[in-house]
């Protein structure tokens, strides 16, 4: 299976548990890895063929910008869904990371992955 890659892909939302997390926004990275067949898009070069991953990215952004979810659990389990949603997509690699939550580190997270 084919895959398209959404790198480093950076929110400021809120998101967090305790309560200086619920009001402060914090930076979120999600790394997103889209399982397609890209086989009859390369033959035809034709966008309409393709998944569209700048929508796909817009819209995993607006969600994490309006659902101000309290664990990172939860809110990578609604970009999968979301991604499941696209046309052609049969698999998705979510990956939400919060670069703030701890000191001395870069980041912490979760990454799951889903299909059809």
């Amino acid at each position: 299976m084919d895959k398209i890659i959404i790198r480093d892909l950076r929110v400021i939302g809120i998101i967090g548990i305790y309560d200086r997390e619920r009001i402060t926004p914090q930076e979120m990275v999600f790394n997103i890895i889209l399982y397609t067949d890209i086989r009859k898009a390369a033959a035809t070069d034709d966008i309409a063929d393709c998944v569209d991953y700048e929508k796909a990215a817009n819209k995993i952004r607006a969600h994490a910008l309006s659902s101000q979810r309290m664990t990172v659990e939860a809110l990578a389990e609604d970009i999968a869904n979301l991604c499941l949603q696209i046309d052609r997509v049969n698999k998705v690699c979510v990956r939400v990371e919060k670069t703030q939550a701890i000191d001395f580190t870069s980041s912490v997270g979760v990454e799951i992955e889903r299909e059809k």
